[in-house]
């Protein structure tokens, strides 16, 4: 038979035995919980990623397109219907939908006098210096005439017609342009005079969206109603411009619209337009 001393040290034991396996057991559960805490971490951090470059690359992309969007106008261009299509009307066509609406082209009328240089401002006016640019490339205006002056009231040269060629001036001359009309732009509504010596706007019919091809330098002040696009800025050739004022008109278009044709010929030979 076992002394009670022997049973007691056997009991110990067992406790003993006991409460290590229970420490071992905690143990592996903490080392479980950790490593579960660890993997789910990283996980989440594999997803957090994933989101963030998700988003990233769309926002990315978001702000390449804003950034492409912001630098583009759209544009559009009424074709003039069969009827209006008379002998005047030179159809080359129509310029792109989408154009660009920053920076600033240079303008350059070559004429039979010397060259007439404007600054455009693209921002201001995408659609007309787009049509312009497109014109130019077809040779819209090679060899044609500045077809009106007007010294009383209002100061402008009149050009752009491309039916105005040929070594007289004809009863039609100032009814002709493109192939297809457009909105008006940058409107001087809030400037006093609308039209100031310096300026080249575009010339158009009393019903809106009208704009063409026909343009106008402005030689003194103007008092004209805001309604027509101002195109830009003469930088060089103004004198070219007063010359001509100067010689007068014929009284051509007195009983009408006023002024005439020019007495001293402006004969465009061609306009071209290039970023500055």
């Amino acid at each position: 038979m076992t002394s009670t001393r022997e049973r007691q040290r056997a009991a110990a034991k067992a406790r003993l035995e006991k409460e290590m396996r229970e420490r071992a057991e905690q143990a592996r559960r903490r080392r479980r919980t950790r490593n579960l805490v660890a993997g789910g971490a990283v996980l989440l951090l594999v997803v957090a990623g994933g989101v963030w470059a998700i988003v990233a690359l769309n926002d990315d992309s978001g702000k390449k397109n804003t950034a492409a969007n912001a630098g583009t106008a759209q544009c559009t261009w009424t074709p003039l219907p069969a009827q209006a299509k008379t002998p005047q009307i030179k159809d080359v066509g129509v310029p792109p939908t989408s154009v660009p609406k920053t920076g600033t082209d240079v303008m350059t009328i070559d004429t039979g006098l010397g060259p007439i240089k404007a600054k455009v401002d693209r921002a201001a006016t995408p659609c007309t210096a787009a049509s312009f640019e497109y014109l130019a490339s077809k040779n819209f205006w090679n060899n044609t005439k500045c077809h009106r002056l007007v010294t009383q009231g209002i100061q402008v040269l009149q050009c752009g017609d491309p039916s105005a060629t040929g070594k007289g001036y004809r009863q039609t001359d100032g009814q002709g342009g493109p192939g297809y009309q457009y909105a008006e732009e940058n409107l001087p509504t809030d400037k006093r005079p609308a039209y100031p010596a310096g300026v080249i706007a575009m010339a158009k019919t009393q019903a809106p969206n009208s704009t063409g091809s026909q343009f106008f330098i402005v030689y003194g002040d103007s008092q004209l109603d805001p309604s027509y696009t101002v195109l830009g800025t003469i930088t060089q050739g103004m004198d070219l411009v007063q010359q001509v004022a100067k010689a007068g008109d014929d009284g051509a278009f007195a009983a009408q619209a006023g002024g005439g044709h020019p007495k001293k010929e402006v004969l465009i030979k061609s306009i071209t337009m290039a970023q500055s």
